[in-house]
């Protein structure tokens, strides 16, 4: 399932993976500013 984020700290939109649908315990670093945020609080919508 293919989710796309927002960055809590810097607010930049990226894509995240997931492999299986369990993602609500899964953490993802931030690309741009290196911030390591949750995913199921950052979710923008599925794509």
């Amino acid at each position: 399932m293919m989710l796309l984020l927002r960055c809590p700290q810097c607010k930049q939109a990226m894509k995240y993976e997931s492999r299986d649908r369990m993602y609500y315990n899964k953490t993802k670093r931030c690309v741009y500013c290196g911030k390591s945020f949750q995913v199921r609080d950052s979710i923008v919508r599925a794509m």
